[in-house]
């Protein structure tokens, strides 16, 4: 039974009397009506039998991995279990209320809210510990008051007010409305997929990162969730210095610091922005740090000051149909003036019947009189005079349908209007130019961050009353009222003001007045103050969301060096986050330009929606059994259509700044991957990596591996000790260093005795081999199977290990040590039949001697030799070996040499230049030598197939001998082990064994080391030899032993095969 069902014991009657009737108010008396008393009695008389109650308690057992907690009830105290005693069986917190409030709209306004989830819980969570919760309040916000205005109020922002009009004016009606539409989509794209995992489950604090980093994973969640941190930090930059600029630009311009004389006015603004700014995001950080509840006041005026706003818009182009609203703008030829350079529109006027220069002559001319020096264009063009708001019925619509893009300092200039074009003076001009070079696809950059804030209503789930409901019908109307409002407003405003005054982005034209304001009603303050407040609470709840996202993301573990973040106050403000946060506002500040930080944030946001995107798609591809959303109206194609946008949106912004996020998000990925807390999340790279495993695996079998694929897959065969560990660790060294990490290695072992009983020694016994394999960075699968004998275990793991194409062709082993020495013969025995097993099993075998010996990982060769005695064509395996322990650091500086044999009859010089040749196919390069033995000599090796490790030396000491020793001592080893061959046989005949091993007490073998005479290649090799074993052993079968005693011992004229014409 599981540990979360406590059985209370019979006779707690008292107990359980006392824990009902302590369930009062402070007055004593019940806190509900007259069912209450019964629902008491009824709980004392079922404590004097066995129940079984629901412990809220973790469970206590599982797979050690940490794991969330339950997305169900947010509490998470050790004694919540008490806070909802007398309450009815409920799955959701929503349903725990049992008096229901029926509040009124203004009720639900008074709440109002558009602080993140978690905000107020800390605002309100005491301060002495010991101190009991308060009991939580069932949630009453419904769609309208808990998603649709927050979202609204965070999508109509700073953009909307200050740098829409230009926008429509520079890349005209047909344009603007492209990049509306295309912006309003990605976000309407990504709404669809974040409601489909919103109502997956209940969404906590972190929002966006929550929903990635469970459907993702944590590598995929933590880029995402720190990009979308930066996004919202540099937001809060943007709006910021929106409120700046409607400050000094349009509410109190005198309050300027730096005054710009001779064209320096916007190095003096971007200074007074710095300036001013800096000192508004410490007043802001300042009110965030005392207390979120000061901003959560503000709340209802800021929503409303954006709602006012909107309906004073409209109501201006409904009044500019029949009353357009008197703005006059000055053009001199087809460009427009500046109107603080000018208090009449006109060249001269008449004044007591004399015509007297005005403030616009002396601009242009040296002096007041008629008869000055003037410039050319002045003199050759008129001043006129036409509004700047000629409302909705004038047709001026027509005239801005196309763009007007230009470099910056470009002048803004009427189309249609009559010019005649003159060469500019030395005078100043005092016309309006633009301050930047535009484009399409900055204008998209600078936009795109007027459509954010689309996160609003799932970032808030758990104040919802139905956030299954609420959050797609929410969100997805927020985004469709905003998205006609920006459509409607493109059009809109192309049809009601001037080109010119469009593209005026200060309003210098129309006296210093905000463009949008002069055409709402009933006054342009209204607009100002509306959009400065708006600007201002935008970049508090900036201040606000931001250090909590950040809190969220170092609280989970997964980026350790920001786990400092996830500390704070008692009540658990994140103050440290915080303070980051308001440095990197700071950087924002700095750039103190509202057209070069939108860019910036855009590509945070558009990276945030696109893996937003492919959360959704990926959960739903995979069809995993807990996607099941209450939303119903996705699909993988919108997903993958609103990904597609999405990345599409961040080049076509800036492809440098999409390149330096993408670069940013990696490093992160890479890092999480690489120092990152291990979470198990189930996320849905795991799902995606388990069908693209089980679709490779199935491909991989419907044919065999081509010769070009071909590498060796090992299976490393290990031995352990009593205690369960590893005895040779150098195998799995050896093992990292033939494979490099490529291909696959398994590494099994086998304990003695039954699963039943064994069990816990294997999953030790894995822990510890795991343990070996990560010390000698083997990477690989490692398998821990209990048998009855080691002989079947072995087999076992030779026949079963690997899945489908996954199988390993090579098994690699140790020597057994001692195997002579030890009374009991199972351990050779052992090696034995592993050795004939894989070979029945047609797979390769590497047997390491002295595995002990073999260098570490650790170790680096400088020079030395890897050679390699070449007997018999085996498709190449043996060049194959070398070649692959050279990749590896340890053996990169060491050379390869190739030893064959060859008979006295044979042409060795041919041998060698066939052997050089085949190697050269091989693309290896290698040294080659050429051994030659007499025939009877080397039949017993062509039958073995192989030299073994002492006969190598054996050969290397016959190179140090001179002609004439050397002879003498090959005539010595003939008849010595001929002769030892016969009293073998004698001997053991009797005995009907299959198998004899004969040791011969010096030396065993003749050789004959044959060099070209023409050339002194020898002289060399003789420098490098190893010493000589005194004892040799060679294992002969029967049969093989009895031709040999019953060959001729004459030499055969025949020679030894072609050993290159043999195939693998």
């Amino acid at each position: 039974m599981s540990e979360r069902f406590v059985v209370i014991p019979v006779g707690r009657l008292e107990e359980a009397n006392n824990r009902v009737t302590t369930d009062t108010v402070p007055g004593g008396r019940w806190a509900g009506n007259g069912n209450d008393n019964i629902v008491a009695q009824e709980t004392a008389a079922a404590a004097a039998v066995h129940i079984l109650e629901y412990s809220r308690e973790p469970n206590k057992y599982g797979d050690g991995n940490p794991q969330e907690s339950s997305p169900f009830i947010n509490s998470s105290d050790l004694d919540r279990g008490n806070l909802y005693d007398g309450k009815n069986m409920a799955l959701f917190e929503e349903e725990m209320d049992s008096n229901p409030m029926v509040s009124s709209l203004l009720n639900k306004l008074a709440n109002y809210t558009n602080l993140t989830q978690g905000v107020v819980e800390h605002e309100e969570a005491e301060n002495n510990e010991g101190a009991r919760k308060k009991e939580i309040k069932s949630p009453r916000m419904g769609t309208f008051i808990g998603v649709y205005l927050p979202c609204l109020q965070n999508i109509l922002g700073v953009i909307l007010f200050l740098r829409f009009t230009w926008i429509v004016g520079t890349a005209g009606i047909l344009e603007s409305f492209a990049i509306v539409f295309m912006c309003c989509s990605c976000t309407m794209l990504t709404a669809i997929s974040m409601s489909a995992i919103a109502t997956n489950g209940v969404v906590p604090a972190g929002g966006s990162y929550y929903m990635i980093s469970r459907s993702l994973g944590p590598e995929f969640g933590g880029a995402v969730g720190l990009c979308f941190y930066l996004g919202t930090t540099f937001a809060g930059s943007m709006y910021i210095l929106g409120t700046i600029e409607i400050l000094l630009t349009y509410i109190v311009p005198n309050a300027a610091i730096f005054k710009g004389e001779n064209g320096g006015e916007s190095e003096a603004m971007l200074n007074n922005m710095r300036v001013y700014g800096t000192c508004c995001i410490i007043l802001m950080a300042l009110v965030v740090y005392v207390g979120v509840k000061y901003v959560n006041k503000l709340a209802l005026v800021f929503l409303a000051c954006v709602m006012l706003s909107i309906f004073a818009i409209y109501a201006g182009v409904i009044k500019s149909a029949f009353d357009p609203p008197d703005f006059p703008v000055c053009l001199l030829g087809n460009r427009i003036l500046l109107s603080r350079n000018y208090d009449v529109c006109a060249k001269v006027v008449i004044e007591a019947n004399e015509t007297v220069t005005t403030k616009l002559w002396s601009l242009f001319c040296d002096s007041p009189s008629l008869n000055a020096s003037c410039n050319e264009y002045f003199k050759m063009n008129n001043v006129t005079e036409i509004k700047g708001i000629p409302g909705l019925a004038s047709g001026v619509i027509t005239d801005n349908l196309w763009r007007d893009y230009g470099p910056q300092g470009m002048l803004v200039e009427k189309k249609g209007q009559p010019s005649i074009s003159a060469p500019d003076s030395e005078f100043t001009s005092p016309y309006v130019s633009n301050d930047i070079a535009t484009f399409f696809t900055l204008l998209v950059g600078i936009y795109f961050p007027s459509v954010t804030g689309i996160m609003a209503g799932s970032n808030r789930s758990g104040d919802l009353k139905d956030a299954q409901k609420s959050i797609p019908v929410g969100t997805i109307m927020a985004i469709a009222t905003t998205s006609f409002i920006y459509m409607s407003c493109v059009i809109l405003f192309g049809a009601c003001i001037e080109g010119v005054v469009l593209r005026d982005k200060f309003g210098e034209a129309v006296s210093g007045n905000l463009v949008i304001g002069i055409l709402s009603w009933p006054s342009p303050w209204v607009i100002v103050i509306g959009s400065f407040f708006s600007t201002c609470g935008a970049g508090l709840q900036s201040l606000t969301g931001a250090p909590r996202l950040l809190q969220a993301i170092a609280r989970d573990g997964i980026v350790p060096f920001l786990q400092v973040f996830g500390h704070g106050k008692a009540n658990g403000e994140p103050t440290w986050a915080l303070l980051l946060t308001a440095g990197i506002c700071e950087i924002g500040i700095l750039i103190a330009s509202l057209d070069l930080v939108a860019p910036i944030l855009s590509m945070f946001f558009l990276m945030c929606y696109m893996f937003v995107n492919l959360a959704c798609a990926v959960q739903t591809l995979l069809c995993t059994p807990n996607w099941r959303p209450r939303f119903k109206f996705y699909h993988w194609t919108l997903s993958f259509l609103g990904m597609s946008l999405c990345l599409a949106l961040m080049f076509i912004c800036s492809w440098y700044y999409a390149l330096i996020a993408m670069l940013i998000a990696g490093c992160i990925y890479k890092y999480i991957e690489y120092r990152g807390a291990e979470k198990e999340w189930g996320d849905g790279i795991r799902g995606l990596s388990l069908n693209a495993a089980r679709y490779a695996l199935i491909r991989l079998e419907e044919a065999p591996p081509h010769t070009k694929n071909w590498r060796p897959q090992l299976m490393v065969l290990l031995n352990l000790d009593s205690e369960q560990n590893v005895k040779h660790a150098r195998l799995l060294s050896f093992t990292t260093q033939l494979k490099a990490g490529k291909g696959l290695t398994i590494v099994g072992s086998v304990i003695e005795g039954t699963y039943m009983v064994k069990r816990p020694e294997a999953k030790q016994s894995e822990q510890n081999v795991k343990s070996a394999m990560a010390a000698e960075k083997t990477k690989g699968f490692c398998h821990v199977v209990v048998s009855s004998n080691l002989r079947d275990g072995f087999s076992h793991l030779i026949q079963s290990a690997g899945l489908g194409g996954m199988k390993h062709n090579t098994v690699l082993m140790a020597w057994p040590n001692l195997w002579k020495q030890q009374e009991d013969p199972i351990s050779w025995r052992n090696f034995i039949e592993t050795v004939r097993e894989t070979t029945a099993a047609h797979q390769a075998l590497l047997v390491a001697k002295n595995i002990d010996s073999f260098p570490s990982n650790q170790e680096r060769f400088s020079n030395g030799t890897i050679d390699v005695w070449w007997i018999v064509h085996d498709g190449g395996l043996l060049m194959l070996l070398p070649f692959l322990l050279q990749q590896h650091k340890v053996w990169r500086k060491c050379k390869m040499r190739i030893f064959t044999v060859a008979q006295m009859v044979d042409n060795s010089i041919q041998m060698k230049k066939d052997l050089q040749m085949f190697l050269y196919h091989l693309r290896l390069n290698a040294e080659v030598e050429v051994v030659e033995m007499h025939e009877s000599d080397i039949s017993a090796f062509t039958y073995e197939k192989t030299l073994v490790m002492e006969q190598r030396s054996q050969m290397l000491k016959q190179m140090q001998l001179s002609r004439n020793e050397r002879e003498r001592e090959i005539q010595s080893i003939t008849d010595g082990s001929r002769s030892s061959i016969r009293r073998k046989n004698h001997s053991n005949q009797s005995d009907g064994q299959d198998e004899i091993v004969i040791q011969l007490a010096d030396k065993e073998e003749e050789a004959q080391l044959i060099h070209d005479r023409n050339t002194a290649s020898h002289a060399a090799i003789s420098k490098k030899v190893d010493a000589v074993p005194d004892r040799v052993h060679m294992t002969w079968t029967k049969e093989k032993f009895t031709a040999e005693r019953n060959r001729n011992r004459e030499p055969a004229g025949i020679g030894v095969r072609d050993l290159f014409n043999m195939k693998p």
